[in-house]
């Protein structure tokens, strides 16, 4: 798992740079609240070097490939882009038909994996030093552009949450994709880090920013703006077309394998946002999922945004964690919006809560967490604190078997007509996920 390149760097003892991790991770849960510990120069106890992580592997019985295409939007004006054009960078996530000696897609290409390092290791990140995280080395189960399964294959869209890359929530959509579905994720550019061809690289928004209201609501009007322009694009690749804006072939058997008369999308945080108002503005998008994200512009001081006060006539999941996104006034941390969109809602829907999960359990970081506190600092019991700061109680090899099961339940009966004993009440094989409504 480890590539043991040494770091150079000074360091506490062990359990020093731990608590100090721990303080980190609480500034993380409340960016601003404070910075990361310096090390002392006074000695080399923890073993700090690069780590490769091992992402869990798919459970269903497809090969896997994927591949990157580069859009650019005519419709909207940028300025600061080389086109004058709104550009973006979408991974197509798919089942493949033969792999072939085609090298395993890497988790993150190299610029964005240092500018993703650099924040989990930098001034607002955890007390680690720079190139702790080795992302551009950790393989993912994909093969970069294998052919695409001879078959039509169901949709599904992924927004990440505020300032994370598109590929922070692989182990879901590797999950989906072995299932039998294409997932195409997106990085919102100017917002979160993208890399384009060529090494041309947006950092995004910096991790010192907060949002605010009318941040928030400009971000989630740009993110569905994005959302609907790519699907646009899926119907051009379908239609045997290329949009990429290099012009490289696209993996043979893609336009024969999109089925677009079943499409759905999710998103984390603020991309669990975009989906809900995307399915507002978009009838082709037959069914959404929101992990963890609140449904207003600011969840303390609202105001509520349109999805929440009308509501949906497609089906929609609402999977929260244990400090977000309650629907009862008398419990902590309740959410007015998803309260709102309750009421509001037409079509089918459900509310889950993942037991002891903190809102970053819903992304790869509660593995990714996990296996470098282990790598670096061994099996110090101190670990556990710093993981619950960070991500919460919940196990992570549980919370992600979970999370993966009740995401493809989801779109296996939204999407293909397949309903499943998983959402009809409380699984005992899944007792980490509750059903709150």
């Amino acid at each position: 798992m480890a590539n043991r390149r040494p770091i150079r760097t000074t360091s506490h003892t062990r359990r020093g740079v731990l608590t100090a991790g721990l303080a980190a991770g609480l500034a993380m849960a409340a960016p601003g609240v404070a910075r990361a510990v310096r090390f002392d120069p006074e000695q080399d106890d923890p073993d700090f070097h690069p780590v490769t992580f091992e992402v869990p592997a798919p459970t269903g019985r497809k090969a896997l490939g994927t591949t990157a295409v580069h859009l650019i939007d005519q419709s909207r004006p940028d300025p600061s882009m080389p086109s004058g054009r709104r550009e973006l960078m979408i991974s197509i996530w798919y089942p493949a038909s033969v792999v072939g000696s085609a090298p395993f897609a890497k988790y993150m290409p190299a610029r964005t994996a240092k500018e993703v390092d650099n924040t989990w290791t930098g001034e607002y990140g955890l007390a680690l030093p720079p190139g702790s995280f080795d992302f551009a080395g950790t393989e993912t189960h994909s093969r970069v552009d294998a052919p695409m399964q001879p078959m039509r294959h169901p949709v599904v869209l992924f927004s990440p949450g505020y300032q994370y890359s598109r590929f922070v929530n692989t182990a879901q959509v590797e999950e989906l994709a072995s299932r039998g579905y294409v997932v195409v994720t997106m990085d919102h550019t100017h917002e979160t880090p993208v890399e384009f061809p060529g090494g041309r690289f947006l950092p995004g928004v910096p991790a010192s920013q907060l949002p605010d209201p009318v941040f928030t609501r400009k971000a989630v009007e740009t993110r569905t703006a994005d959302a609907r322009f790519v699907l646009d694009q899926l119907e051009l690749i379908a239609a045997g077309q290329n949009p990429g804006a290099e012009g490289n072939d696209l993996p043979p058997g893609m336009a024969a394998g999109l089925d677009l008369r079943r499409v759905g999308m999710f998103g984390f945080s603020l991309g669990g946002y975009a989906t809900a108002n995307t399915l507002l503005e978009d009838r082709r998008i037959s069914a959404g999922l929101d992990l963890d994200g609140t449904l207003q512009d600011d969840l303390a001081k609202g105001p509520l945004g349109e999805v929440a006060r009308k509501g949906l006539d497609q089906p929609f999941l609402l999977f929260g964690s244990d400090t977000t996104q309650r629907t009862d006034p008398d419990q902590e941390n309740y959410d007015k919006s998803w309260a709102s969109f309750w009421e509001a809602q037409r079509g089918w829907k459900l509310n889950l809560r993942l037991a002891g999960a903190k809102q970053k359990a819903f992304t790869d970081y509660q593995f990714v967490f996990d296996q470098l506190f282990r790598e670096i600092y061994g099996d110090d019991p101190i670990i556990t604190s710093v993981m619950t700061a960070l991500v919460g109680k919940a196990d992570p090899a549980r919370s992600v078997l979970a999370q993966r099961e009740y995401l493809v339940a989801f779109f296996d009966q939204t999407l293909r007509r397949r309903p499943g004993l998983l959402l009809r009440g409380d699984s005992p094989k899944y007792p980490e996920i509750r059903f709150a409504r």
